[in-house]
């Protein structure tokens, strides 16, 4: 079996135009959409592959996985 690793993304519905953007902060860079919650899922499934094979193709080192990463929300005043 291959080895693998593990990416947090963030998904950001566009309430603009509608579907999702994806980041994945752990590979700056790494930016996809889709139209809904599974195509940009697959997309950045995608995008973070061609990523990890082209830092394999020149011989850059392949970050860990962030398994540990989270994501919070933290809420900010706003000055009066």
């Amino acid at each position: 079996m291959p080895e693998t690793r593990s990416f947090a993304v963030v998904l950001e519905p566009d309430t603009e135009a509608g579907g999702y953007t994806v980041i994945v902060p752990a590979l700056p860079g790494v930016v996809t959409e889709g139209n809904t919650l599974d195509e940009a899922i697959a997309n950045a499934h995608d995008a973070i592959r061609l990523c990890l094979d082209d830092l394999a193709e020149q011989g850059l080192d392949i970050p860990a996985s962030d398994i540990g990463a989270r994501l919070e929300r933290i809420e900010v005043p706003l000055a009066s």
